[in-house]
């Protein structure tokens, strides 16, 4: 019977603390009810709005750390530019430099090439010079030893030559020995 007893002990007290919980359940859901009747309605917008405002922070704190980062970068960027700007500025200083550099050069080429085709010119005409140098002295002497061998007479080729001479050479280009001497040479 002990153990009979202590069963049915068992028993009845899980029956009543069950019975205690559906009884304290329900009593609680009507207690609910009507404390939700009672409550007043601002209380519930209330909370409504201290939610938002929970929500409205964090979205502020991770605004706020965003902002931070963008005004992080914008420093950083700005750094960079100012660093851009002076190599651009030191570069264009020396393109500048360099496009003085070659005017003065371009300028000093064109000098120096006049000066060139100056002397090349003056060269020629010495050289044309001396060549007329040179043949007149090989007529002379190309004369003189015609004189020497006795093939060349003045005598008779002045005669002869100032025939011809007079006839052929206008007044104004007569020069006497010179004409005359050429005119010689050319017949003989």
């Amino acid at each position: 019977m002990s153990i009979d007893f202590s069963l049915n002990l068992i028993v009845y007290t899980v029956g009543a603390f069950v019975l205690g919980w559906i009884l304290s359940a329900i009593s609680s859901r009507m207690t609910n009810k009507k404390q939700d009747q009672k409550r007043n309605p601002h209380d519930h917008r209330i909370r409504s709005l201290e939610a938002d405002q929970r929500v409205a922070q964090t979205e502020s704190e991770k605004a706020n750390e965003k902002r931070e980062k963008l005004e992080d970068e914008l420093k950083q960027t700005t750094v960079d530019l100012g660093k851009r700007d002076g190599v651009i500025s030191h570069q264009q200083k020396k393109i500048d430099k360099f496009k003085r550099d070659l005017k003065v050069s371009v300028r000093k080429t064109r000098e120096l090439r006049e000066e060139l085709t100056d002397r090349a010119s003056e060269n020629i005409k010495s050289e044309v010079k001396l060549r007329e140098v040179e043949t007149e002295l090989e007529i002379a002497q190309v004369s003189a030893d015609m004189i020497a061998t006795g093939v060349l007479d003045y005598s008779l080729t002045e005669d002869i030559g100032k025939n011809v001479v007079d006839e052929d050479v206008p007044d104004d280009e007569k020069d006497g020995d010179d004409s005359v001497l050429g005119k010689a040479i050319t017949d003989f």
